[in-house]
């Protein structure tokens, strides 16, 4: 009985074991591998003309921020260093000031041990005790000498302290100044920085493709503003010719194409808008302020008809960018972060006015 109970429960343990192994033999869905399933990508929708254009106007923007602020840099900067000069000359000043003043103290000084030393008795002991009465009044009037010049040297030294206390005051003035030199210059600068880094971040979001397309929007805004400009004729009225200085300054400024842009930099390796004029001009032996503003406000206007090679003409109504105009209604200059020195059309940026270095 039990030897027949186990002889059925192995029977049963073999056909099972059969019957698994042609279930796993036969291929089946149930014993497939998982296949994983695709999701289709989304095509990027591309960007329309429009959609650039406000793309365009928002980076002119950002760069035209960072010009205004570049400008309040290069301004901060130029005063920063006449400031430290300033400092350095009062400080010199106060030396010397005060070299004079210890002289001076020594000389007075020796006066009063002088008048010490001769005034133990009046002027009538002297007189009757002198041997000499000639000698006695020619002794009594050095002594009066002696008193004038005692007082003048007490004015000089009155004078000299009043002066050393002046540098002092002048000095302390010109350090709070630097002090906000160097507040606005870092503010420019941290303001510089945010708004090429937003510009820089903006156009990277764009396609290589949209770039370049970008790229012929912004060529063909100012080829607009160009022909729109030399559409009234101006051109025709334009015939200055340019004067010796005029034309080393526009041999300098056009011998820098292709070299970067570079805010607050002024050669020569690169170059801001206004860091080119003012070098272009120095190496023509002229001087002009740093700033494209500080140009606007202190060198002598002309009208765009009368304008002449190596004439700045001033752009933007708060005087934040400037060119070199080189004849045939063309500029070089500066343009931007990301930009080389280049040519470009005159009329190509709004203009405020023109101004001559050399007038």
């Amino acid at each position: 009985m039990g030897s027949g109970k186990r002889s059925l429960t192995t029977a049963a343990m073999a056909l099972a074991c059969a019957c698994a192994c042609v279930a796993l033999a036969t291929p089946g869905v149930a014993y497939a591998s998982p296949t994983p399933t695709r999701t289709p990508t989304a095509t990027p929708k591309p960007v329309s003309n429009k959609d650039l254009e406000e793309v365009r106007k928002k980076l002119d923007k950002l760069y035209h921020q960072a010009s205004v602020a570049t400008d309040a840099y290069n301004a901060a900067e130029e005063k920063a260093q006449k400031q430290s000069a300033e400092i350095v000359d009062l400080a010199r000043e106060i030396v010397k000031g005060q070299a004079k003043l210890d002289k001076l103290k020594d000389r007075a000084g020796a006066a009063a041990r002088a008048q010490y030393r001769g005034g133990g008795l009046p002027p009538e002991a002297r007189l009757w005790l002198s041997d000499d009465p000639q000698e006695f009044l020619d002794g009594a009037g050095r002594v009066r000498q002696g008193e004038h010049a005692a007082k003048g040297l007490l004015a000089e030294m009155t004078r000299t302290q009043q002066d050393l206390e002046q540098y002092a005051k002048d000095a302390s003035a010109q350090w709070k100044k630097l002090e906000a030199n160097r507040k606005a210059k870092a503010e420019a600068k941290k303001k510089i920085k945010e708004r090429i880094a937003a510009a820089e971040k903006l156009e990277s979001q764009l396609e290589e493709k949209e770039k370049e397309r970008l790229a012929k929007l912004e060529e063909e805004a100012a080829y607009q503003a160009q022909t729109t400009w030399l559409s009234s004729g101006i051109l025709a009225e334009i015939n200055g010719k340019a004067s010796e200085q005029g034309k080393k300054a526009v041999k300098y400024a056009t011998g820098q194409m292709g070299k970067p842009y570079e805010w607050g930099a002024e050669g020569p390796d690169s170059y801001d808008c206004s860091g080119l004029t003012s070098q272009a001009w120095a190496s023509a032996g002229h001087g002009i302020p740093r700033t494209s503003q500080e140009q606007w406000k202190q060198l002598t206007h002309v009208d765009i008809k009368d304008m002449r090679p190596g004439d700045l003409i001033i752009y933007f109504d708060d005087a934040s960018h400037v060119g070199m105009y080189v004849g045939d209604g063309a500029v070089v200059h500066a343009p931007r972060p990301g930009r080389t020195v280049t040519i470009t059309g005159a009329g190509s940026m709004p203009i405020l006015g023109v101004v001559r270095p050399d007038a």
